[in-house]
């Protein structure tokens, strides 16, 4: 049915060219389905509620907090070097250590409040060095660990106080 309608709609657009006679511009309107509709209305609403729930948590309040944190330097202490002789298994020759290390605070109140703890900072430090094998700093997932559990000990060492970061300034191992 819809063939033939189209059909006698194209017989009637070619008679009307055949006599030549100017011919309005033909309006084919028809109306997308619902369902088109409800989607790209549906799309607009997610796509809009992810920009305003994106701009609302990353927006101007969440911008001020980092710029705090950025505004605020950290504080560093240095602690004395360090040399301990590494652990070795039989006649292996004696290996040493030397490490300088620098701690990193949040905040320079707490350089006060750290300095009377220091002895047993470096306690935890030297009886933790002392047990190291020279493979256990191979590379840098070697140091890596090293640095957390250093970071880890002094953070122990020093409660309610924390540490932000362990920090190597040197490391020799001979």
């Amino acid at each position: 049915m819809a063939a033939k309608a189209k059909q006698a709609e194209v017989e009637a657009d070619d008679a009307a060219d055949d006599e030549g006679a100017a011919r309005p511009a033909a309006k084919s309107k028809k109306k997308p389905p619902l369902k088109l509709i409800i989607m790209a209305v549906a799309g607009l609403l997610v796509v809009g509620g992810g920009g305003i729930g994106a701009y609302l948590y990353f927006g101007k309040s969440g911008h001020d907090s980092h710029a705090e944190a950025a505004a605020k330097p950290a504080t560093f202490v240095d602690l004395p070097d360090v040399l301990v002789n590494l652990s070795s298994s039989g006649g292996e020759r004696t290996q040493y250590l030397k490490i300088k290390i620098t701690l990193e605070l949040p905040d320079e109140h707490l350089v006060q409040k750290i300095q009377p703890l220091m002895p047993r900072v470096m306690d935890a430090f030297q009886t933790y060095l002392r047990e190291l094998r020279p493979t256990d700093l191979d590379g840098s997932a070697g140091l890596y660990r090293l640095k957390e559990e250093l970071t880890r000990r002094v953070n122990v060492a020093v409660q309610p106080n924390q540490v932000t970061a362990v920090l190597f300034k040197e490391i020799v191992v001979q």
